[in-house]
């Protein structure tokens, strides 16, 4: 190796050991000691060195968590020390019949550590002189699968430990609920089989042939027990969760000594009650003998530990009756059944509908007419049928009926691609249309404030317009004629649609509805394509060497363009006067002085100087990324009028807080100076 590569080679490793202590920071410990835009411009300069020099690309570095290759299957892993199952026990006498059996043997000087039950995957992984060499799943418990390929994407498993240890640790992987929700909305969207609960996606995005698929579902993981002790030199749990977290793996802080039955009820009782709150998914609490000699001396049965036990929480589930289906159209043509039900309280809240998904979740419950049936909330969200009441079915009831045709348009409906969903395909169904227009004035898209639901469905059932280009002809004799639209909002409803004429492109390529194309990839396009004309005829090579678009969204772009009623629909725009060149700073080649540059932005209250979107753009335009919520990653809440319970939580994590003029400062006084 010549002295030059050597030092590329030293630089790399010090770049990797910075980077990795970044995100241990971020992730495991939740408490960032930089912007993004510092780990970013490192990661950047790694990848650089890396792309030219790939011999010095090494296992541990943070570039290899975007997924390698395919995978042809897995192989099977021979776990050296089984991963034995725990007895369930499912009531306070069960956990005292526990508890006295223990202390039978053990005398009375025991302590019980008391951790949440993570429903998730169970997991193993390998680490040789602290760095990660092999991750499997449970499988039976004595033999797994090898999935360290997709463990390498979860970023809160370490691909090096603080410490060179040779130790293998265990733990769960689970989805939370967060990316649970968002994951099922695009797939049900997409006419994709929708996951049960976060479990189920969990494991089915572990068990990808594609890492890269498992990249992109946000999973994260809690590690919990150790095969060997030895190398951490603690003798018992609550001392080895501290010292798991301390050496880099992610561990959960709701864990707790206790002494007796009491504290330990105490504790199931609490966190049943705050299951709900959680951000992530618990089916139970587990308690273990803390010290590890004692837990030694009461040894395994052929299945389990003596020394630990599994509290199953009771599911919460409600039965009620079911009223009728609703078929509803979405903006892509999916037709969505939903079940209207008897209300019923479940999990803190009151249910009456439920989203069914498909015409084959139908028919896997067997739903009929008038059926009794159980519902609970998967990832105590999402109101879901669990199954039906076959006691209290009529002898004569009749299965659902599942339509064939639209129930808007009477089109043939038909399934796409090998789809589960059923899907409208006709362009000039009026619901199609209906939820294309509501789409199009949405805030992410063109912005077009007085335009609500209800107004654009009066403007299409009056033939005032038939698709979103006709807005653009509308006048104000015509937008008089509809209900409720006085002198004074038709005003400002043609002021709004003249304004959003000015939009940055990217606004209307999103507004277009193009499937698979959401606010993000619609910029991508933007920036790097310069106008919409461009890329409505950007074949597929070109928009899947775009930084972060792949295939599917390839594949949908070119296939919209394509349409020849698509090309005449963008003709009626550009004779209208809609912008069609993107007009947003391209951020990635500007030198950007800004007290928003890297920084983590959420906007509450009434603003008055700017209305959401335009303050969001010009953020962003400055590098900044403006977000929904208030959490720790948060840097800067900009307060307006009647802001809420997002500046009373910035308040209470000492986060910065801005009022409107701060605000409008700010961006008047930052510069760019494009390279």
């Amino acid at each position: 190796m010549s002295e030059s590569i050597a030092k590329l080679a030293d630089q790399a490793a010090r770049m990797r050991q910075e980077l990795n202590k970044y995100a241990y920071e971020y992730y495991v410990k939740d408490n960032p000691t930089v912007e993004d835009y510092v780990y970013d411009k490192l990661y950047h300069d790694l990848v650089a060195i890396e792309e030219k020099y790939p011999e010095l690309i090494t296992s541990d570095s943070p570039t290899q968590r975007v997924g390698g290759q395919v995978l042809q299957g897995f192989e099977k892993v021979v776990h050296d020390v089984p991963l034995y199952s725990l007895n369930d026990v499912f009531t306070k006498e069960e956990i005292v019949a526990f508890i006295n059996r223990v202390k039978k043997e053990l005398g009375e000087n025991v302590t019980f550590v008391c951790e949440l039950k993570i429903d998730g995957l169970s997991i193993t992984l390998r680490y040789e002189d602290g760095l990660f060499v092999r991750g499997a799943t449970r499988g039976d418990g004595t033999v797994g699968e090898n999935i360290t390929e997709n463990l390498k994407t979860v970023r809160s498993i370490p691909l090096r430990l603080q410490e060179p240890l040779t130790i293998e640790v265990r733990g769960e992987c689970f989805m939370p609920k967060k990316s649970f929700v968002t994951l099922n909305e695009k797939r049900d969207e997409a006419g994709q089989a929708i996951f049960a609960n976060p479990r189920n996606a969990a494991a089915g995005s572990l068990r990808q042939l594609d890492p890269k698929v498992t990249a992109t579902r946000n999973l994260d993981t809690f590690l919990y027990t150790v095969v060997d002790f030895g190398p951490l030199h603690v003798a018992n749990q609550f001392t080895a969760l501290n010292q798991l977290e301390n050496v880099g793996f992610h561990v959960n802080h709701e864990r707790r000594l206790c002494k007796n039955v009491e504290e330990i009820w105490e504790y199931i009782e609490e966190f049943q009650e705050r299951r709900t709150t959680l951000p992530y998914e618990i089916d139970g609490v587990v308690i273990k003998v803390n010290d590890f000699h004692q837990q030694e001396e009461l040894g395994f049965t052929v299945k389990a530990p003596r020394w630990a036990a599994a509290y199953k929480f009771p599911p919460e589930e409600a039965q009620t009756k079911l009223l009728k289906i609703e078929w509803t159209i979405g903006r892509t043509g999916v037709v969505t059944p939903t079940a209207v039900m008897t209300p019923v309280r479940v999990a803190g809240t009151t249910v009456s509908r439920a989203s069914l998904h498909n015409v084959d979740f139908i028919k896997q419950k067997d739903l009929h007419n008038d059926d009794m049936v159980t519902i609970y909330k998967a990832g105590d969200i999402i109101p879901e049928v669990a199954q039906v009441v076959l006691s209290s079915r009529k002898k004569d009831s009749l299965p659902v009926f599942i339509p064939t045709n639209c129930p808007v348009c009477g089109s043939e409906l038909v399934h796409l691609d090998d789809e589960v969903a059923l899907r409208c395909i006709n362009p000039k169904c009026p619901a199609l249309i209906k939820e294309g227009l509501r789409h199009f004035v949405t805030r992410d898209a063109m912005n077009i404030d007085g335009l609500g639901p209800k107004v654009l469905a009066q403007m299409y059932d009056n033939n005032l317009l038939t698709d979103v280009a006709g807005l653009y002809s509308l006048t104000k004799e015509q937008l008089l004629t509809l209900p409720k639209i006085k002198e004074k909002s038709a005003n400002n409803i043609l002021k709004a649609i003249a304004a959003s004429k000015d939009n940055s492109v990217e606004r209307l390529l999103f507004g277009l509805g193009i499937r698979h194309v959401g606010a993000k990839a619609a910029r991508i396009l933007a920036e790097n394509f310069g106008d919409l004309e461009s890329i409505a005829k950007a074949d597929k090579v070109k928009i899947v060497a775009l930084d972060t678009l792949g295939e599917t969204i390839a594949d949908s772009v070119v296939t919209y363009f394509e349409n020849e009623e698509v090309q005449e629909l963008l003709q009626e725009l550009k004779t209208a006067g809609v912008n069609f060149t993107f007009k947003g700073r391209i951020v990635k080649q500007l030198e950007i002085d800004s007290p928003f540059n890297g920084k983590t932005i959420v906007l509450t209250g009434k603003l008055t100087h700017y209305n959401r979107n335009d303050a969001k753009e010009k953020i962003e335009n400055l590098g900044g990324k403006v977000t929904g919520s208030v959490s720790k990653k948060t840097d800067i809440v900009v307060a307006g009028e009647d802001a809420g319970s997002k500046l009373i939580k910035a308040k209470e994590l000492g986060i910065t807080v801005w009022d409107e003029q701060q605000m409008v400062a700010a961006l008047d006084g930052s510069s760019v100076n494009e390279d």
